[in-house]
């Protein structure tokens, strides 16, 4: 079997060691010929390929055929013309300070130019030094094609990877990220009177920062972000999958004891959920969570690999300071085309953070409204959303979070009970109404019993009446009755009355009986209790 790349995105690399490539040059051939798409940005969520397709496009342009043999664009045929390369990777500036940013951000700049034989001018700041490389680079491939008339440049190739990355660093701290975006702004727009020396400029991102004068100044910019023949560009797709990674996925459902067929089913509920095109339906797996699963093939079975990879400072900086509970996440609709962009930096909306972070993706879409509704992916996806949601509201990590959970895994109900009051105390959030309905406490409920991978039921429907919640887990079953204002006494007394408990009793797991009592002025759980549900008690 050829080994699974986990460590690197650059390209050359990954060929030379004889990885396994899922071959997306077909779309590289398509956008790159299209000289009416010149200039092209497009988004995607972290470690979904972005930095690798950036490295392929630099070797594509340098003319590296060596590195193609045998792939799709060879194929189909190209010219293999060599262009002068500005290659940007901004994820590696620091924010830590403005000063820290200029002093990095100008050294990434002066590196990039320097790479192209461009002689930087210390006397000049890093835009104007843009500037003049893109002239001066223009003007040596003009002069090269002119000696070669076979083809030697047709003009600078720009490729910024993470063009977004410091500014989403730096919003936990608005003013100093709106002064980074201004000063990332006057590099852009020295692109906006030079679209004429530029043969191809590809820019990737989280977000679309639409302030940002790359979208302002360069009228010509395509936005494929959305676009459906190149929905399943980054990403894998089922025939994907299997045409790449057969063997592997093979032995490790051998591992874990499983049908292939059972095991391919379970593995597209934890990876692939994610679209990104209206109207195209099609879901792709993400790249890393395939790469980490099958390169390390635990017995154990599937995890939530993504988050281990760590999670995107952008959303992480967000959460510190807004409410998120408001939001059903399994289904956000009418959702308009114009919140997926980032346009005022003071006025971030979570629906656009969570989608372009990949915590939310496009489950269906309207055309006769024009909107779109939204849901989490995939089971991986929920899991980290749930434990991250659970841990912001109570004010505390992530780790913190998942104890909390595990613990009820566990029935240790006195940790869990003084886990829960602790979070409800934290909660920034109240209802505004008069009279606290217990819904408004049901939200971080669901999540810290989501964060756990439990199978959860709000308001689950039944004969005689509808259970708050009910949790379902290889552990046992837990039936939640929340009361406001009301002691902890009535809980069990409704739910033994309406017998919530009947449609688990063939199960053979066992069945935990939750009562939770809230204030509805200070908003906080006042009395708890757990019990073992007995037949016949």
């Amino acid at each position: 079997m050829k080994k699974i790349n986990t460590g690197t995105s650059d390209f050359e690399d990954l060929i030379k060691s004889e990885c396994i490539y899922v071959d997306k040059t077909a779309y590289m051939r398509r956008l790159a010929s299209d000289k009416g798409n010149k200039v092209v940005f497009i988004s995607r969520p972290r470690r979904f390929g972005k930095s690798l397709t950036v490295s392929a496009f630099k070797a594509l342009f340098q003319g590296r055929r060596e590195l193609f043999r045998g792939l799709d664009i060879e194929r189909l045929g190209w010219n293999w013309q060599t262009h002068p390369v500005i290659h940007f990777r901004f994820s590696e500036a620091s924010t830590d300070s403005l000063d820290r940013f200029d002093k990095t951000f100008s050294g990434i700049v002066k590196n990039s130019l320097a790479a192209t034989g461009y002689e930087y001018d210390d006397k000049k700041d890093y835009s104007l030094n843009f500037a003049d490389a893109i002239e001066a680079l223009h003007a040596k491939s003009v002069k090269d094609h002119e000696a070669d008339p076979e083809g030697k440049g047709e003009g600078v190739v720009i490729l910024i990877d993470e063009y977004d990355a410091p500014v989403g660093h730096s919003l936990d701290d608005i003013p100093k990220a709106e002064a980074i975006r201004a000063r990332i702004s006057s590099l852009y727009a020295q692109m906006k009177d030079r679209t004429g020396c530029i043969r191809f400029l590809f820019m990737t991102g989280i977000s679309k920062f639409t302030k940002l004068s790359v979208f302002s100044a360069l009228s010509n910019i395509v936005d494929l972000s959305q676009r459906d023949e190149y929905a399943t560009m980054f990403g894998y797709t089922e025939e994907e999958l299997t045409a790449n990674f057969e063997e592997h996925l093979r032995e490790h459902a051998a591992i874990m004891g499983k049908s292939y067929e059972d095991y391919r089913a379970e593995m597209k509920r934890w990876y692939n959920g994610f679209r990104f095109a209206k109207n195209v339906p099609t879901t792709v797996y993400n790249p890393i969570s395939v790469a980490l699963t099958l390169s390390e093939k635990p017995a154990g079975g599937f995890s939530a690999t993504w988050a281990t990879t760590g999670r995107p400072s952008m959303l992480m900086n967000y959460l510190k300071r807004e409410d998120l509970l408001a939001l059903d996440y399994e289904k956000v609709e009418e959702v308009s085309g114009e919140a997926f962009d980032v346009a005022e930096l003071r006025n971030l909306t979570a629906i656009a953070l969570l989608y372009q972070s990949g915590y939310l993706t496009i489950k269906d879409y309207d055309p006769d409204v024009d909107d779109y509704t939204l849901g989490v992916p995939d089971e991986e996806v929920r899991r980290d959303l749930s434990t991250l949601v659970a841990g912001v509201a109570a004010e505390q990590d992530v780790a913190w979070a998942a104890n909390l959970g595990k613990s009820l895994l566990r029935f240790n109900w006195p940790k869990v009970f003084v886990g829960l009051k602790s979070l409800y105390a934290h909660l920034p959030y109240g209802p505004k109404e008069d009279d606290v309905q217990e819904f408004s406490y049901e939200r971080i409920l669901y999540s810290l019993l989501a964060s756990q991978g439990v199978e959860v039921v709000s308001e689950d429907r039944q004969s005689n009446g509808r259970a708050d919640i009910v949790a379902k887990h290889k552990k046992g079953i837990y039936i939640f009755e929340l009361k406001v204002d009301e002691p902890v006494d009535k809980a069990f007394k409704q739910i033994r009355e309406k017998k919530y408990a009947e449609p688990y009793l063939a199960d053979g797991r066992p069945i935990w009986l939750i009562g939770l009592s809230f204030d509805s002025k200070t908003r906080h759980l006042v009395d708890c209790a757990a019990e073992r549900f007995e037949k016949g008690a």
